[in-house]
């Protein structure tokens, strides 16, 4: 009882990964995916990448195997395949498919929170190249958290 407890956590965790990401990307200038913060940042496109890798590994928890990081190709398709591996993640923490070398607490403090990390960085990023995300109370009366 307490794994399955676990696991919708891990799966809620996941659906405001989704969300916060397609917050930060949403509207954003046509050139967003290339921008260039300097310093050896991570370009948005970059980050989704990046955080696919982390999404990927993660799921190698589950199904076994290596997760090789993906090359950037099409932003767009990019950003796709990162929200579909979040969508295998999903299910598979949905099934009755073990953990293998990992804990759901260790899940959510390593690969999880880093992919939460880099969604706040496409987030700061928009505001760097002058088109910030819109603001959003997640705790008024009226916000109804992803599922």
């Amino acid at each position: 009882m307490e794994s399955r407890i676990k696991r919708e956590m891990l799966r809620h965790f996941l659906a405001a990964l989704a969300y916060r990401t397609q917050k930060a990307l949403r509207g954003a200038p046509a050139d967003f995916g290339t921008f260039d913060a300097g310093h050896g940042v991570r370009t948005p496109h970059e980050l989704i990448c990046h955080m696919r890798s982390v999404v990927g590994y993660a799921r190698t928890f589950i199904i076994g195997g290596v997760y090789d990081r993906p090359v950037p190709t099409d932003y767009q398709d990019d950003i796709e395949a990162f929200h579909e591996m979040l969508d295998d993640l999903n299910q598979r923490l949905a099934g009755n498919e073990g953990l293998t070398g990992i804990t759901e607490e260790q899940m959510l403090h390593g690969p999880f929170a880093d992919a939460m990390t880099h969604a706040g960085q496409l987030a700061m990023l928009r505001r760097l190249h002058s088109r910030p995300v819109a603001p959003e109370n997640l705790s008024s009366p009226e916000y109804r958290p992803p599922t």
